[in-house]
Formats: structure tokens, C-alpha cells, sequence
């Protein structure tokens, strides 16, 4: 089919939730780059909103889930699941969680760590059940995720929203304590937000959440869906933090495209979850706990974290050596990257870097927003400057 054709049925069929796309199809990709079905070369700067972080068609990651693919790949939860087993210890091995729960998407990870934090307080026989969140933070599309996620325009549509969710302000300590109460559950934080231009919680602020959950009784629950698995430098965000939190939750480059979500919880909390409180048809089957596995073997035996942090660095210091005056500010954690920009001129620098089939994104005009795979060398991102100086230009 070619590209119009593909446009016209996808116009006339799916669901117009996305709008008009970029103009592209892709076919098949290899490495940093995915190509057209012409043949036609893209470097990925975007990891598919930072899921592929092993980049495409990683060849032991492939494999594996191929030999998956050949031998099994649902058998539901009335069974003991051998890679689900083994995919729960991995994390747990390597992160302050004692259990982990495997759903299919981020959205359902952090819906399951609220109501773990409801029903831990509700078997406890105490009324707390009022949860606080960050404005400008995304959680997710869910009805209760939509109600978490800090920004109006996803949640006019669906008012009424379900209850008992407050707003405030990052790094603003004095507005999150003026907003706890005797019924407060929990806060749900991003270390770093994505979804909005990439804004960094400092240690100072996460030092006072941390010491007020503790004098409150509430659990402190990092949203993990983008930070996790490597991107900030570290395997987990909160590992980049001088905090700890009782619940995190993981997805997107946790399967490195395979949908997987992970709800991640200390033993103290995670006990709340009884049998019957939670489940799911699809999460932790065969073939997504094959694709968290080859993941985490891959990190293992690539250095993939010492590669985010030195490639982290050097991308900083090549655009620094732009002196473009464009870029207004870079905020930066590992390989999550937001370089602000005047209104209007970051849509027009993604737009260009497109037609030099270059893939990045863009929040509100104002941010250029780069999540590159994880697997990136000095001589991709020399690559990317090069184009990206000739967008600015």
C-alpha cells in the first residue's frame, strides 16, 4: 500500500483520537533508524515516546522474544507463569520493591498502585483515600488516571472525575503540605515529568515529601512509566533521588515495545492486595515477562546505564557548543531531554528536522522533547547536532 492509501483507510476506519499524524509510515527499522516501506531512512530520537530503548530489532532482544513467540504465549493467572516468576524477582533484585504485579500498560500500573494505596488504608479499617498529584504530570487515560494527571485539557471531556484527587504545583513544598489532610493516601509523583517539557523534582523537595509521608502515614508513589528502565541513567528514577518511595510503577521500555506495565510495591504495602482485590487477563504472560527478561539481560551485558550517562553528558555538551540562541534553557536527566525554546519555535524546528527525516517531539511550541534509544554512540548524536543545527539555522 502506499502512503496515501494507508492514510485513507486509517481516515475512514480508526477511531480519530491521534488526528492528522506525521506524514509517514514505517515498514521496518534497524538499530537508531527505521525505514519506510521505499526504503526511505529516519533516525529515531523519540524511542516511540521512549519505549524502544534498546532500539529496533535489537538482536538478542529479537531473538528472544521469537523463540517466545515459537513455544507460548498466554495461559492466563490460574497458572504459575515461569517468566512472570523470574521477571518479578529481576526487578525486585534490583530496586526497593519486595513485589511486583504485571499489568499491559502504564495507565493500568498506576491505576493498580491507587488502589493499593486506598485498600492498604481501607484494611486497616482508617478512612484514607484522598490522593496528590503534581500539576502538569501525566498518569495516564484512564478515568482515574485522567483524574491524576495534572492538566485540564485532558480532563474537561470526562467531568465528572473520580473524586478525591488534588493538584499542586512541583518543587512547591508549602502547597503540597497545605493540601494533605487526615484523609490523605497517598502522593503520586514524576521524578521527572515528560509529558510536559521534562521538569526536574530537586532533592531538597523530594527530601521534604519523603519526611512528610513518613510523619503523615501516607505512601509516596513515583509514577516510573517514562523514568524507568534506564533513562535518567540509573535503572530506576528514584535511584537518581536521595529517596525511596513504597510504590513505583513501570512500562513502556520495560518491554522494549512489547506492552507490559509493573506495579512495584514494598512488602509493608504490597500485602494490602489480597487475593481477588486485583487482577488481569493478559498482564505478565509468556511472551511480555520473555520481552522484560531479554531487557534486562541486554542492560547487563551492554553497560547500557554507563552508556545513558556518558551519552547524556556529551549530547549536553554538543548542544551547548551550538550557542544557538534558540535554546533557551536544557533541562536534562540522563537521555530524557528538553531543550526550551521560544513559543512557536520548537514546532517549527521538530517540523523541520522531519523533512530531513529526523523524529523528535514537541510539547506546547515551546519544547523540543528527545528520548533517544538508550543504545545511542557520540557518532548518532554528532549526526543529530549536525541536523539539528541546520533546523535552527
Amino acid at each position: 500500500m502506499t502512503l496515501q492509501e494507508i492514510m485513507a483507510v486509517d481516515e475512514k476506519y480508526y477511531m480519530n483520537t491521534f488526528g492528522k499524524r506525521l506524514p509517514v509510515a514505517f515498514d521496518h527499522g534497524k538499530g537508531m533508524y527505521l525505514y519506510t516501506e521505499d526504503g526511505q531512512d529516519y533516525m529515531d530520537m523519540f524511542a516511540g515516546i521512549a519505549v524502544t530503548a534498546l532500539g529496533h530489532c535489537h538482536e538478542s532482544f529479537t531473538k528472544a522474544v521469537q523463540e517466545q513467540v515459537g513455544k507460548l504465549l498466554h495461559t492466563s493467572s490460574l497458572y504459575y507463569i515461569k517468566n512472570q516468576a523470574l521477571l518479578a524477582k529481576k526487578i525486585c533484585d534490583c530496586s526497593v520493591a519486595d513485589r511486583v504485579f504485571f499489568c499491559n500498560s502504564g495507565a493500568e500500573a498506576n491505576e493498580g498502585a491507587m488502589k493499593l494505596a486506598k485498600i492498604y488504608y481501607y484494611k486497616q479499617g482508617r478512612e484514607k483515600y484522598e490522593i496528590i498529584t503534581l500539576n502538569n504530570s501525566f498518569h495516564g487515560r484512564t478515568l482515574a488516571t485522567v483524574a491524576a494527571t495534572g492538566q485540564p485539557k485532558y480532563q474537561k471531556p470526562y467531568k465528572p472525575l473520580v473524586p478525591g484527587i488534588k493538584h499542586v504545583d512541583i518543587n512547591d513544598f508549602e502547597g503540597l503540605e497545605a493540601a494533605v489532610t487526615d484523609k490523605t493516601c497517598a502522593i503520586m509523583l514524576e521524578a521527572v515529568q515528560g509529558e510536559s517539557g521534562v521538569h526536574i523534582c530537586t532533592d531538597e523537595y523530594l527530601l521534604k515529601v519523603r519526611k512528610l509521608c513518613d510523619e503523615r502515614d501516607i505512601l509516596l508513589i513515583f509514577d516510573e512509566v517514562q523514568t524507568g528502565m534506564g533513562r535518567t541513567g540509573e535503572m530506576f528514577a528514584y535511584q537518581t533521588t536521595p529517596v525511596e518511595p513504597d510504590i513505583f510503577t513501570l512500562a513502556k521500555a520495560l518491554g522494549n515495545g512489547v506492552p507490559i506495565g509493573a506495579l512495584c510495591a514494598k512488602e509493608s504495602v504490597a500485602k494490602g492486595f489480597e487475593p481477588g482485590d486485583h487482577g488481569g487477563t493478559f498482564g505478565g504472560n509468556p511472551l511480555a515477562t520473555a520481552a522484560g527478561m531479554a531487557v534486562f539481560e541486554a542492560f547487563e551485558k551492554e553497560n547500557i546505564l554507563d552508556n545513558v550517562r556518558k551519552m547524556g553528558d556529551y549530547f549536553e555538551d554538543r548542544v551547548k557548543a551550538l550557542n544557538s540562541s534558540d535554546i533557551l534553557e536544557i533541562r536534562r536527566k540522563g537521555l530524557m531531554i528538553g531543550l526550551q525554546m521560544p513559543q512557536g519555535r520548537a514546532a517549527e524546528v521538530q517540523k523541520k528536522l522531519f523533512e530531513d527525516r529526523v523524529l523528535v517531539g514537541c510539547v506546547g511550541g515551546h519544547t523540543l522533547r528527545i528520548l533517544p534509544p538508550l543504545i545511542i554512540s557520540k557518532t548518532d548524536i554528532d549526526i543529530f547536532i549536525a541536523k539539528l543545527g541546520e533546523a535552527l539555522a
